[in-house]
């Protein structure tokens, strides 16, 4: 164990990799103080901690260590094809962009090894942690702070542990030589129990709230975070196990992985029965859910614990409603999204219903046929666009750049539709960005139980606030169950199955789906071999509309063949003469679907250089 504390000289790793100045070590921890080498107040343990709320209203300015530093909380895109959370389901089964995403296609190098930044933020939480014991002041409120730091502590080496793996579990700033360096990487189980023992004590020490307007931490968050690892690790390590791969635990015991399920379970469950928090709704079903996102003052929404906010008069906005109010952002959702939606009443969207509805463009999206979400998330002809504009009856499959929707089912989902410096001009969007919301603990309980065979009753009951939000009947594990010879989870019991497609279609859009594949070893159900498809094009009214004086008129499209003078700018699955036929963006790029290797892609590699610097002590993950 002492060698396993010995690496924190890693940031000396870090600083190669990030091309820090020389030196960097040698500075004092990042934020100012009015000490040297001491944390002397409450005041300044707030400003010391203020540094790993990057992203959000605490601290806005991370310059000159943006390079550097990791990024904590995720936050809105500004660019289109950018990172955050309206975009990060791209490349999944539920999002994709003009361009092929890499990791979930099988084409990711390891010339692009991801750098490891989260190890300087390590250094500096431990210096805290450290130097904790020099502020004066009153117990209670310095321990807040104390806590703040055990939840960053965890929440980055999850984050190390999502993309790479097993790392090095560091408690202490400890000093740079080289030989420090030089020893493995911890077992996967070691990292695990480490960060869960941290929001441990994250929970004992952070204040209980009502609601979240300090935008800060607090207990609920770190139980909330606390069930997202516990059952992150549960999964990973039980269907990982199931698939024989190389990436779970080769002696984890069943006991082992039933107890990361119990723990995801408790501490889900500690927030569901404080009572402090609920499902946002007004009784609006065809509003609630997609008002919650778009709502710019999220200080006393019940459903959201924590959040950051935007304000163009600071200085502090995104760029999403402007790509996304033209119908395309370069980006669409998915047939296999659209097709997991419920029926209004309950059922599986499935065979002649599926059929006959797909004829008519949009037809399919329609609150009065599926659940309502639906209809708030892929923009819907006739809904509102901009002030004084609607979503027009057709999708912009002929359009360019980020006037374009790839599938044909445009995002709307965080549109700022009545906001007309939002929809017009970069960093303007003020939708907030919501980090963690009560919806996912009833989902994480819902999942934890129904994996440990636990009552059926209770996990309806914990998804059934979503369900009546949504105006949705309540669950019935029987009737929704979709045996489809094409459904990818058919093969799921009905309760695991139902819990997977709630929280697909109640996260849709929010950077969750990669995670879930990941975890699920799912990638062989839905990557390996697949392209994602788009709206039916052929066999609907949409083919109507490519002619003179139809929608796309001003700018025809060409499948198959194109006249004289024109080129191929629509791309269908199967062949000419095929009575259906949907878009297919990746036809030629991926003519043989998503390449991920099972074998390799669930983890990212490992830069060369680092393992160079380790005198080769941390192995290259399998496949690389």
């Amino acid at each position: 164990m002492k060698k396993n504390l010995n690496i924190c000289v890693l940031l000396g790793l870090l600083c190669v990799f990030s091309a820090c100045k020389k030196g960097f070590l040698d500075l004092e921890p990042l934020d100012t103080l009015s000490t040297t080498n001491s944390l002397a107040s409450t005041n300044e343990l707030r400003m010391y901690m203020n540094q790993f709320y990057q992203g959000t209203q605490l601290n806005q300015t991370t310059q000159p260590i943006t390079d550097i530093y990791p990024e904590s909380f995720p936050v809105q895109p500004t660019v289109v094809g950018g990172a955050g959370i309206a975009f990060n389901d791209a490349g999944t089964d539920n999002m994709i962009f003009s361009a092929v995403n890499t990791r979930t296609s099988g084409l990711f190098s390891l010339s692009a090894a991801p750098t490891i930044k989260e190890y300087v933020a390590v250094r500096n939480l431990n210096y805290f942690f450290e130097n904790f014991k020099n502020a004066k002041g009153n117990a209670v409120e310095n321990n807040k702070f104390l806590g703040e730091a055990r939840f960053f502590r965890a929440y980055y080496y999850f984050a190390m542990l999502k993309r790479i793996g097993p790392v090095t579990w560091v408690n202490k700033v400890l000093p740079g030589e080289k030989e420090v360096m030089e020893v493995p990487r911890a077992s996967r189980t070691l990292i695990v129990d480490s960060v869960l023992a941290d929001l441990d004590q994250a929970v004992a020490l952070l204040p209980a709230v009502s609601n979240s307007a300090s935008m800060r931490l607090h207990k609920d968050v770190a139980l909330a975070f606390k069930s997202r690892v516990a059952l992150y690790e549960a999964t990973w390590q039980k269907y990982h196990k199931a698939k024989n791969d190389p990436f779970f635990t080769k002696d984890i015991s069943p006991e082992k992985i039933q107890s990361y399920f119990e723990q995801a379970r408790d501490a889900a469950s500690a927030v569901m029965t404080g009572g402090k928090w609920s499902v946002y709704t007004t009784g609006k079903p065809l509003e609630d859910y997609g008002n919650l996102f778009i709502t710019t003052d999220l200080s006393t929404n019940p459903e959201v614990l924590l959040w950051k906010k935007y304000n163009v008069n600071d200085n502090i906005a995104h760029s999403v409603s402007k790509y996304t109010s033209t119908g395309g952002a370069d980006l669409g959702l998915t047939l296999s999204l659209v097709d997991d939606y419920l029926t209004r009443d309950g059922r599986p969207f499935v065979g002649t219903e599926r059929a006959e509805a797909q004829k008519v463009y949009a037809k399919e999206l329609s609150p009065v046929l599926r659940d309502p979400r639906l209809g708030q998330t892929v923009a819907l002809p006739g809904k509102p666009l901009k002030p004084a504009v609607v979503v027009p009856g057709y999708p912009p499959i002929n359009q360019t750049g980020f006037n374009k929707s790839t599938t044909g089912y445009p995002l709307y989902k965080f549109l700022e539709y009545n906001n007309a410096g939002a929809v017009s001009d970069d960093f303007k969007s003020v939708a907030p960005a919501i980090i963690f919301r009560y919806a996912e603990v009833l989902l994480n309980y819902a999942e934890a139980v129904a994996e440990l065979n636990g009552d059926p009753g209770a996990i309806a009951n914990a998804l059934n606030p979503l369900r009546i939000r949504a105006g949705m009947p309540p669950v019935d594990f029987s009737r929704e169950y979709n045996t489809d010879a094409a459904y990818p989870f058919r093969n799921l019991s009905n309760v695991i199955q139902a819990v997977r497609r709630e929280r697909r279609v109640e996260f849709a859009a929010e950077g969750m789906r990669l995670d879930d594949i990941m975890r699920w070893a799912a990638a062989g159900e839905l990557l390996i071999g697949k392209r994602q498809l788009g709206t039916l094009f052929v066999g609907s009214d949409m083919t109507s509309q490519n002619a003179a004086g139809g929608f796309y008129s001003a700018s025809l499209l060409y499948y198959d063949t194109a006249p004289a003078g024109k080129s191929v700018n629509l791309y269908l699955n199967g062949n000419s003469g095929d009575p259906q036929r949907y878009i297919d963006p990746y036809k030629n790029v991926l003519p043989n679907g998503a390449g991920f290797n099972p074998q390799r892609d669930y983890l990212l590699p490992i830069q060369q250089r680092m393992i160079q610097l380790t005198g080769g002590q941390w192995s290259q993950n399998p496949g690389w």
